[in-house]
């Protein structure tokens, strides 16, 4: 009786979360907005160890996929590009086979999403260093081999303001197929011996589909004691000139969200006028 009663609640939030993916894109649309991540959790618990669940298991589970599948084929309409960005968790190169086996059920379930969704970014960082680096991405190559191909196909990699710089994860790009979500703030904040210039040519090389790239500002300015934090807006001055005339999708990350959005293209249309 328990577990029929979480399935049915699971159930409800799932719709609920379908409903408001459909109302978020809808904004999205009439505001011009041409990107939106999906919160990872849209399937709350979904591969909990113990509460985990198939949408086969859910009372409706199937109208429920046919919400999600709606969704899709109004961002597709509207020209809209949803994606993913998996949790800190997620660690493909974790040298912990229990850790890897958690990260991967993760992607395979959020690929599953996306798939519905029409959604062709499923976004990670590089995972830890481990004291050495070279090994860490080796781990990180060989895992990616165990990833169905729903999730290969849409499988992006991150450089981080910590541990892995964009040069770091070319090769593993070049070596595996997986293109690079070039993220100009973290190279500021962990840099390397490629310009931003040099960087974004060559993660733009990376790519088979258009490129999604990341920017955001410090919350306390360059020159604050931890500007790896992110701004509710972004500053002009942070947008990197070389993206100004590329064919790329920007995701803004920041805390006041679709009104950075909106405030940052506004000063992008007042910049190139």
């Amino acid at each position: 009786m328990e577990r029929t009663a979480a399935l049915e609640k699971l159930a409800r939030l799932c719709r609920e979360n379908a409903l408001a993916l459909q109302s978020s894109l809808e904004f999205c649309a009439s505001h011009g907005i041409g990107c939106f991540r999906i919160n990872s959790q849209i399937l709350p618990l979904k591969t909990h160890p113990e509460c985990g669940y198939a949408m086969s298991d859910l009372p409706e589970g199937t109208a429920i996929v046919e919400l999600f599948q709606q969704c899709g084929k109004y961002a597709r309409e509207h020209d809209i590009r949803t994606c993913f960005h998996p949790d800190q968790f997620v660690v493909l190169n974790s040298p912990r086979e229990e850790v890897v086996e958690r990260s991967i059920a993760e992607l395979e379930y959020q690929s599953e999403v996306a798939e519905w969704v029409d959604a062709d970014v499923v976004n990670i960082h590089g995972g830890g260093g481990y004291g050495e680096k070279t090994a860490a991405l080796k781990r990180f190559a060989k895992n990616v081999k165990r990833l169905s191909r729903r999730v290969r196909s849409r499988l992006t990699v991150e450089n981080d303001d910590k541990t892995y710089t964009p040069s770091d994860l070319l090769p593993l790009c070049q070596a595996t197929g997986i293109p690079l979500v070039y993220d100009a703030h973290h190279h500021r904040c962990l840099s390397d011996e490629l310009s931003i210039e040099e960087a974004t040519a060559q993660a733009l090389r990376t790519w088979n589909r258009e490129p999604l790239f990341h920017i955001s500002s410090p919350l306390e300015g360059w020159q604050g004691p931890r500007p790896n934090r992110h701004h509710d807006f972004i500053d002009i001055q942070d947008f990197p000139r070389c993206w100004e005339s590329l064919e790329l999708t920007v995701e803004v990350e920041a805390k006041a969200k679709e009104q950075a959005v909106l405030k940052l293209r506004k000063s992008l249309q007042r910049q190139s006028s």
